[in-house]
């Protein structure tokens, strides 16, 4: 790690006892209070990935994944929305080098929200795109500098041949938050502080140096951080997903040793071999959970650093290790809070949170279980359709 990288550490570390006692106030407001915004961007935490020739750390990925899961084990929405804001120049980067600049020309902190399925359409007129368009999940919309939506191009009324065969061309168009509407939708069960609500615009022009191609398109800035970023992307929620059974396993150790007793139960928690087998095994899991992420993470770095872009065939094989690690990391936060029996149902109780966080987490289409069907598809050498 590098000092950059443990200077950051130690700051997050710092600031998660404040993140954990506003944790509530998070979850209310469904948003993460500007004052902390503002002191994890003081800290550094949106320019993790941003080139230090743009005045950033450009961290590598793997150092980022202990960062990521530290704020999240102090609270989920607020690894959730780190995360990311701070794949921004990940994105960024498939604009021109110029626009880049341009974007980073008042310092490091960008952000830039937005949604990633193309649930819009940006028709081809004199040069530009008329973009129409809503997209849901763009998590921390209300702070980011820029907005983006993934449509489909259309040209005279009909959508142009994508890079696959058979398929549509996609690409994201980048707009600032003055120009769109922010829907308040995001009434959810977890990780309300993400602030993920619905964006849309209605014929908005863009110029086509606003657009870029989530997909397939090619990083104007050759680093190893820009090399992958969506399997980046991925490995992040496996580590916010980690941070959240962090904290329910550390939670339900500090119950048990208030000599918590059960109704009915002949001995408290702690002297419980029942208890005791769960959170060994629950703790087992987790640490299974946290190496084979991390070890796809080494492994997908490594690749990057030396120019070899990771394959579809090999992408498969990470998206189902990810996958399965934030599956564990939910049966563990479900061991954690029915362990804690009466308490873990109040609004209180951290378990309670820990649980609607990872169950939310859980719906992400980067960890859907499909992921391990196309994994085996290729294990068996049979089709498998596209994988990111």
């Amino acid at each position: 790690m590098t000092p950059e990288a443990k200077i950051l550490l130690g700051a997050v570390r710092d600031l998660a006892p404040s993140v954990i006692a506003r944790s509530a106030e998070i979850d209310a407001a469904r948003r993460l209070p500007l004052d902390l915004l503002g002191q994890l961007t003081a800290a550094g935490c949106f320019r993790m990935f941003v080139p230090k020739s743009h005045g950033g750390l450009d961290m590598d990925v793997p150092a980022s994944m202990e960062i990521i899961e530290t704020l999240a084990s102090a609270d989920g929405s607020t690894g959730w929305v780190v995360m990311i804001g701070s794949e921004t120049p990940m994105f960024l980067a498939l604009l021109s080098r110029k626009h880049f600049d341009d974007l980073y020309a008042n310092g490091p902190d960008v952000i830039i929200a937005g949604g990633f399925a193309p649930r819009g359409q940006a028709e081809l007129v004199d040069g530009n795109y008329r973009v129409s368009g809503r997209w849901g999940f763009a998590s921390g919309c209300q702070h980011s500098q820029w907005l983006f939506g993934n449509c489909i191009v259309t040209e005279n009324g009909a959508p142009r041949a994508g890079v696959i065969p058979g398929t549509a061309e996609a690409r994201a168009m980048m707009f600032a938050p003055s120009k769109a509407q922010i829907l308040d939708t995001w009434s959810v069960n977890g990780l309300r502080g993400t602030g993920s609500h619905d964006i849309a615009v209605a014929n908005l022009t863009v110029p086509t140096d606003d657009s870029f191609d989530i997909f397939f398109g090619r990083p104007c800035i050759e680093t190893p951080s820009m090399a992958e970023p969506l399997l980046y992307a991925a490995l992040h929620i496996g580590a916010v997903a980690i941070g959240i059974a962090q904290r329910a396993i550390t939670e339900i150790v500090a119950l048990a040793n208030t000599n918590k007793r059960r109704l009915y139960a002949s001995a408290s928690l702690a002297e419980s071999q029942l208890f005791q087998y769960r959170v060994g095994h629950a703790d087992a899991s987790l640490r299974a959970a946290r190496n084979l992420v991390r070890s796809q993470a080494d492994a997908v770095w490594n690749s990057a650093v030396a120019g070899n872009p990771v394959s579809i065939e090999g992408r498969a094989p990470v998206m189902a290790a990810i996958t399965w690690a934030v599956h564990t990391c939910a049966a563990v936060v479900d061991t954690c809070y029915k362990a804690g029996g009466g308490t873990s149902p109040y609004d209180g109780s951290p378990l309670q949170r820990c649980m609607r966080d990872i169950q939310t987490l859980t719906q992400h289409a980067a960890v859907a279980e499909s992921w391990l069907t196309t994994a085996g598809a290729t294990i068996l050498g049979r089709p498998t359709g596209f994988s990111v």
